[in-house]
């Protein structure tokens, strides 16, 4: 009776082990499905600052230091929070895909952008400066990395899928043509689409900003992952908007020296999913070897020849 009461004890251990092994993998598999849905290792920062929290929030509890706990408790919903707002696309397309009931998509990055080659960046710059010396208004989004919801835009406009070209840029925003008072949507290598109409940025500006330097901050206030260039219609000078700031006035050269360094493979934006599904295999492998092992059944991993 005693040698079954202790296997019995034995084996209610191990499923509590088990299960608490299972409460740090779903953990885990949650951080990764955050880290592939960014996927950029400027953000990855905050992430892991995140989990860092996390970690000593749960560890200050075990060693019973209750004020501290509380403490980094707070701490660490006021940081989810903060990220909420941050990343608010990324979110949005966690809770879509899980409403959806497309799981799986999530363990998967988002499709790429491919970055502009030196030529395209030449024609964009070239086109901007004849408008500028003609004092031809122009507003052109630029995607970085990863490609742009068109729910974002108040208006998707007019698809147009063409090659980039000097020419093809200074006819869409000449004033005689209906796409003028739009945005063009440079994707890669190609104008995908004119005619856009932005949302407008709710920050105080100066009076001689118009409505399409407040549609470019708009735009790059809620996506990250763009660039606007700006071309004033009444001065004729040249802004870039990112993250919501305006950078004015720029020349033709200083123009392009930034799309270079922004399109640019640099190491700042390189993509984590590939690394973290290769890690992720592996500790899944190394998981499943240790269950068996703990119930102590054959392994799954071949056998190495003698």
């Amino acid at each position: 009776m005693n040698y079954l009461w202790e296997q019995w004890l034995t084996n209610l251990d191990q499923v509590r082990f088990v299960l608490q092994a299972l409460d740090i993998a779903l953990v885990l598999l949650l951080s990764y499905v955050v880290l592939v849905i960014i996927g950029e290792k400027r953000t990855l920062w905050m992430v892991r600052g995140l989990i860092f929290l996390m970690l000593a929030a749960a560890l200050s509890k075990f060693l019973g230091l209750a004020l501290l706990g509380f403490v980094l408790d707070k701490l660490v919903i006021g940081s989810a929070v903060a990220m909420a707002f941050m990343l608010q696309g990324e979110f949005r397309r966690l809770l879509e895909l899980l409403g959806q009931g497309r799981v799986w998509e999530l363990l998967s990055p988002s499709r790429e952008a491919m970055p502009q080659p030196d030529n395209v960046i030449d024609e964009i710059v070239d086109a901007v400066k004849e408008l500028s010396q003609n004092r031809t208004g122009a507003l052109l989004i630029l995607e970085i990395d990863k490609l742009i919801d068109e729910r974002d835009f108040t208006v998707p406009g007019v698809r147009i899928n063409a090659e980039v070209s000097k020419e093809l840029i200074q006819t869409i925003f000449q004033t005689s043509t209906l796409l003028h008072d739009g945005a063009m949507l440079v994707r890669g290598s190609r104008v995908a689409a004119a005619g856009v109409i932005l949302p407008i940025s709710e920050r105080v500006a100066s009076r001689q900003l118009g409505t399409r330097h407040r549609a470019a901050m708009g735009i790059t206030e809620r996506v990250e992952h763009c660039i606007c260039v700006v071309v004033s219609e009444e001065t004729g000078s040249i802004s870039l908007a990112e993250g919501g700031i305006l950078d004015r006035p720029l020349t033709s050269s200083r123009l392009r020296s930034i799309l270079r360094s922004k399109f640019s493979k640099s190491v700042d934006r390189e993509a984590v999913a590939p690394q973290l599904r290769s890690l992720g295999r592996r500790l899944g492998s190394l998981g499943v070897n240790y269950v068996l092992r703990l119930f102590r059944l054959p392994s799954s991993s071949p056998r190495e020849k003698k």
